[in-house]
């Protein structure tokens, strides 16, 4: 099943800047292949369900490996059956109604 997800990780005991953990991430979503696009304050993923979990499991799994104790998640899932649809499709839809 193909999933869209919005990920936010946030170290927690790491320090102020979290730069380092979240590039971490970034690769992680880049080695599995994932379409991914980051923006302010989390990660838009698409692809099969099993590989967007993975990949969420490896990032936390990496980012506990450069140090930081205590990691908090926000996962944001949506899924359907009635077409297929892309994150860019989604995005489309709506600035295609902003010129009406």
């Amino acid at each position: 099943m193909k999933v869209h997800a919005d990920l936010c990780v946030i170290p927690i005991g790491a320090g102020v800047s979290v730069g380092e953990y979240i590039a971490e991430c970034q690769k992680v979503l880049e080695e599995a292949g994932l379409s991914h696009h980051m923006h302010a304050y989390g990660t838009n993923i698409e692809g099969e369900w099993d590989a967007v979990m993975a990949a969420v499991k490896r990032c936390h799994e990496r980012v506990h490996a450069l140090g930081a104790p205590r990691i908090s998640t926000s996962l944001k899932l949506g899924t359907r059956t009635d077409r297929e649809q892309s994150l860019q499709d989604k995005i489309d839809s709506v600035e295609s109604r902003l010129d009406q």
